[in-house]
């Protein structure tokens, strides 16, 4: 499993464990709820930025 997959089903993984939506993770991200659904879709690849907000998200959220 590459990289990209790894993000996506932490972001799959994060959003059930803590009844979150995309919109909650984009907020709480800074990103766009768009860009959360697409990579976690895996539509597209997170920039190496965009893996950082979201990993610095999840991880404050416990």
């Amino acid at each position: 499993m590459d990289e990209g997959n790894n993000l996506s089903m932490d972001i799959i993984n994060f959003e059930k464990d803590h009844d979150l939506t995309d919109n909650e993770v984009a907020f709480g991200s800074q990103l766009s709820v768009e860009r959360v659904h697409d990579i976690k879709s895996q539509a597209s690849t997170a920039t190496s930025e965009e893996e950082g907000l979201l990993r610095r998200f999840m991880k404050a959220q416990g």
